[in-house]
């Protein structure tokens, strides 16, 4: 076994596991104290109150706010923009200096030559659930696997993952039906990626493995899309004249306005 995937193995099923009340306690208050998460914006508020460190790891949030202008496109989830910029030639950056093809991280066709790239790196201290960004509709889910390589933007510095890792692809229609992609990327110690909105996406595949929908599975902005357990990144890739970037800051909350469709 991979020995990424062996470590993530290993970590989930610690995660997973309730200790003793006074034990799991100090091991969630440890956690919280170490990547100074500010509990007061969690339900519950009280670290003690979750029976497992995964059961924390995946809290919600008692309240989100998303921007109402059905045009706005709204960030996904708690991050830091490690990248953002124009795909050029089929290139698009993973962090600065580091670019890959668009074609080795989806496998195939996007026609998304001259269009807006958009990254999204979740810490594990962040909010690990992750939002529609804007009214859509999923025609298309890939599962491909992976690696579990670390995306913290340190390691990115260094060498290519993104193509690399466990990732799954939702092609999307916006409102105006021009595609947009979705793309969850998995990570060191992320052994699952959980879509809300079709269980089959929760198991993992030793192949690519696609799912079409005949029924486009249609979501509003602010629904809970899915989430990751303990951190990862998100990346947004949008065609040649559908999208502004607006946002001007470095970390975003979700719900904060990245852009808008045109």
């Amino acid at each position: 076994m991979n020995p990424s995937r062996l470590l993530s193995k290993i970590v989930i099923k610690i995660a997973h596991t309730p200790f003793p009340k006074p034990i799991q306690c100090l091991i969630n208050k440890l956690y919280v104290k170490i990547y100074e998460i500010d509990m007061s914006e969690y339900i519950p508020e009280d670290p003690c109150e979750y029976k497992t460190l995964n059961e924390l790891f995946i809290r919600q949030k008692k309240y989100i706010e998303f921007y109402e202008d059905e045009d706005i496109v709204v960030s996904p989830s708690d991050s830091e923009i490690i990248a953002d910029g124009e795909i050029e030639e089929g290139y698009v950056y993973q962090i600065k200096g580091k670019k890959y093809k668009i074609e080795e991280l989806i496998p195939y066709e996007t026609k998304l030559n001259g269009g807006y790239f958009i990254n999204l790196y979740l810490s594990p201290k962040d909010y690990h659930r992750f939002h529609v960004p804007i009214d859509l509709e999923i025609v298309k889910a890939t599962y491909i696997p992976g690696e579990l390589m670390p995306v913290k933007p340190s390691f990115l510095e260094k060498e290519i993952v993104f193509p690399k890792n466990k990732r799954i692809v939702l092609r999307c229609k916006d409102k105006k039906d021009r595609y947009f992609y979705f793309v969850a990327v998995g990570a060191m110690i992320v052994g699952k990626i959980y879509l809300n909105f079709d269980e089959r996406l929760q198991k993992d595949y030793n192949e690519i493995t696609t799912f079409e929908y005949k029924e486009p599975i249609k979501l509003k902005k602010g629904d809970e899309l899915g989430r990751f357990e303990f951190g990862s990144s998100i990346l947004l890739f949008f065609g040649p004249e559908h999208f502004k970037y607006l946002n001007q800051k470095e970390f975003v909350e979700v719900g904060d306005i990245l852009g808008e469709i045109y």
